[in-house]
């Protein structure tokens, strides 16, 4: 038995829930990511239950791992970066700067192997931490069987979506000055992600979804025209991938991985961090453009297809954990 203990309401609990409904014998043990306060709270966890694998986030695995039992380290993001603590209230660049560096410090150190979702996220970590071990690259997966197109009907109204948390590091902060800066038939729509419940400054073209269910979203991106991803730091970017499997252009910071999923000029329009005026013209262009729109949701579409689908994700998975158990069958 796997299991795995990983925060609720991120891009990691999504992707261990896809290797548990796929994968046999792989168990989620939720928890609040409000444990981080108190990270020895992490202890307790499923530690009464039998596990052959431990697979856990850098966080919490040094109170998950376990004597004889090979501990599998996800690197989801890089919550240490120093490019984010502009972007940070001083708490998190303290508790950055402190305890957490000291957990990653420790779990790389305690972890049998380590993976990454991309390969900047990976040479992010080996650079800072000074890591030697190898660090395995799996991107990934989005279930194209349900993050499907679907042609929407002739409408004066072009729809952009803005999908993560509302915080400065996923540039929340700049949706605003986007919006005012575009033409009147253009409408941002954003969600409240899976943390928060807030909103943004009202504003008539801005327009709040709440809080949507991670279920929920392939109808989302079937209703909107383009995915607009200002972050300024993503670990990989699974709101860009899930917006392509729909066949949606994206317009995203040019950095950290997204230049590993979306490809500038083919599939989307990169754009220098924060730079909202870029980011205001790449959307103004797309929106006065349906075929290019067209064009890049089918380079899109077929780029997750070949890159970034769920069966690819598990099986590498699969395979990693087979290893672990079944040393032979290496």
């Amino acid at each position: 038995m796997t299991l795995s203990p990983v925060p609720r309401g991120n891009g990691a609990f999504v992707v261990h829930s896809q290797l548990a409904q796929h994968l046999p014998n792989y168990h989620v043990l939720p928890y609040s990511p409000k444990r981080s306060f108190f990270p020895p709270s992490y202890y307790p966890l499923g530690r009464k239950r039998p596990a052959n694998i431990i697979h856990a986030v850098p966080d919490s695995a040094i109170f998950h791992a376990r004597a004889n039992t090979p501990l599998v380290l996800t690197l989801h993001g890089y919550a240490i970066d120093k490019a984010l603590y502009p972007y940070s209230s001083w708490l998190q660049n303290l508790h950055g700067r402190l305890d957490l560096r000291w957990l990653h410090q420790m779990a790389v150190k305690r972890a049998d192997v380590i993976t990454a979702v991309s390969h900047f996220t990976a040479n992010l970590a080996k650079a800072d931490l000074g890591i030697e071990k190898p660090i395995k690259v799996i991107y990934n997966g989005v279930d194209e069987q349900r993050f499907i197109p679907n042609k929407r009907g002739a409408d004066k109204e072009i729809r952009v979506l803005f999908s993560g948390n509302l915080t400065r590091r996923k540039g929340a902060h700049w949706l605003l000055p986007i919006i005012q800066r575009l033409d009147e038939r253009i409408v941002i729509y954003y969600t409240s992600g899976l943390r928060e419940t807030s909103e943004l400054v009202a504003h008539p073209r801005l327009r709040p979804l709440g809080r949507i269910a991670h279920e929920k979203m392939p109808e989302i991106y079937q209703q909107m025209d383009i995915l607009l991803f200002p972050t300024v730091r993503e670990g990989f970017g699974l709101a860009a991938a899930e917006a392509m499997a729909c066949g949606l252009p994206v317009v995203a910071t040019n950095g950290s991985s997204l230049p590993e999923v979306v490809t500038h000029e083919q599939g989307g329009l990169l754009c220098p961090l924060g730079d909202v005026e870029a980011f205001a013209s790449a959307i103004q262009a797309l929106a006065e453009d349906s075929n290019l729109r067209q064009r890049m949701g089918a380079f899109n579409r077929a780029e997750v297809e070949q890159r970034f689908t769920l069966q690819q994700m598990v099986t590498q998975y699969h395979a990693l954990f087979d290893t672990l158990i079944n040393p032979n069958h290496a």
